[in-house]
């Protein structure tokens, strides 16, 4: 496996199959442009993974893309993590527009996060807010799509599904409050009301911050409200964003659910 310094530089290649589906899936359905270049595949599990290397090789016949054997150890040099099955990928960037560019639904439920440090913190949140009903994800220029492969990875796939947009963080707030958007920030600020008690109703576009910078004030200043999580005891320490962002999603999932069944 590679190094720590040197985790994130094949930020395209993707590991194992849960990752693989999802680039092939995104690319089928219109949401992602990244394609696949090349396969490999691990020779000595060609046996115990026959389903899985003739689903590939069927796909490389619609898709164009290659599939290779090679070793075990050639897979450990390049990849990151120890759960790819001896399976990756390389892949081509994925395009992310402009949030100006971006078709916001009329009552759809988007998600911006702000300062989150680390990929798989990021990820998590993806995994998250995926399964939560979330339609697209809003990112700043600095965001951690550059290390696509581990946060396709720490998101079991959900990163490549999402409809993702960037732009300045501010602009972007403002773009869904014209749209008719009600904006939340989820911040532990004075006047924050928590989200058990604050009725949230789509159209909404929740901000979620990392634990350590949290929201910036500029964003802070342009939100609608403010909310937070009751604890269930006295606890000083914030929740990891992945945390606080699938329980704030997850209530506005049920508070919206009536609406066919999804928020």
């Amino acid at each position: 496996m590679q190094k720590e310094a040197e985790k994130f530089a094949q930020s395209s290649l993707m590991e194992g199959m849960f990752s693989i589906r999802a680039v092939l899936r995104a690319g089928e359905e219109g949401i992602s442009d990244r394609k696949i270049e090349k396969i490999l595949f691990d020779r000595e599990k060609a046996k115990s993974k026959s389903k899985e290397l003739s689903f590939l090789r069927a796909k490389a016949k619609e898709h164009g893309f290659s599939v290779e054997f090679t070793d075990a150890a050639k897979i450990d040099e390049l990849t990151v993590g120890n759960s790819h099955g001896g399976i990756v990928a390389f892949c081509t960037e994925r395009s992310v527009p402009s949030v100006s560019q971006m078709k916001i639904r009329e009552n759809g439920f988007y998600v911006m996060l702000e300062g989150i440090e680390d990929p798989y913190n990021f990820g998590y949140c993806l995994r998250s807010l995926y399964a939560a009903g979330a339609d697209g994800i809003l990112v700043g220029p600095r965001n951690w799509f550059s290390a696509a492969g581990v946060v396709c990875r720490a998101s079991a796939g959900a990163s490549e599904l999402f409809e993702i947009a960037e732009g300045d963080v501010v602009e972007i707030v403002r773009i869904f409050k014209e749209k008719g958007y009600l904006v939340l920030a989820a911040d532990k600020t004075e006047d924050a009301v928590p989200i058990y008690d604050t009725k949230v109703q789509k159209p909404v576009l929740l901000v979620v911050g990392g634990e350590k910078r949290g929201i910036t004030r500029a964003v802070l200043s342009e939100c609608d409200r403010v909310v937070c999580l009751d604890y269930g005891r006295r606890f000083g320490a914030a929740l990891s964003a992945a945390s606080a962002a699938s329980i704030l999603a997850f209530e506005i999932f049920r508070q919206n659910r009536g609406e066919g069944g999804e928020a």
